[in-house]
C-alpha cells in the first residue's frame, strides 16, 4: 500500500462533523475510534507531528499523546519520512514473523 497523497479526501473522518475531532477529556477516546479503521491514519498523524498541530485528535493521538511523541524523539526532521518507512517495513514483514520497525 502506497503513501496516499490526497489522504483527507479518504479518512474515516470525512462524514463526520470537524468539531467532533476537536474535543475534551473523556469525549476524546471516542474521536480516537474514529481513527482505528482508517486508511489513512498514519499519513494524517505524520500531517499533525510534521506541522505541530495542536489542536484535536489526528491520526489516532490527541494534542497531549503527540506533544510527548514529539519531545520522546525531538530529532526527527521528517514524521512523514519515518512513518513512510515504518509503514513499508511493516507491509513487508507482515506475516513472516520478523519484527516491523518501532516508532
Amino acid at each position: 500500500m502506497a503513501w496516499i497523497e490526497d489522504w483527507a479526501a479518504v479518512g474515516a473522518c470525512g462524514d463526520s462533523r470537524p468539531d467532533e475531532l476537536f474535543v475534551r477529556g473523556a469525549e476524546q477516546h471516542r474521536a480516537k475510534q474514529m481513527c482505528m479503521g482508517c486508511p489513512v491514519r498514519t499519513e494524517c498523524l505524520a500531517e499533525a507531528l510534521d506541522h505541530h498541530i495542536e489542536w484535536g485528535v489526528w491520526g489516532g493521538m490527541t494534542e497531549r499523546e503527540r506533544r510527548a511523541l514529539l519531545r520522546r524523539r525531538p530529532n526527527v526532521q521528517s514524521w512523514r519520512r519515518l512513518l513512510e518507512v515504518a509503514q513499508a517495513e511493516h507491509l513487508r514483514t507482515a506475516g513472516t514473523g520478523e519484527a516491523a520497525v518501532a516508532v
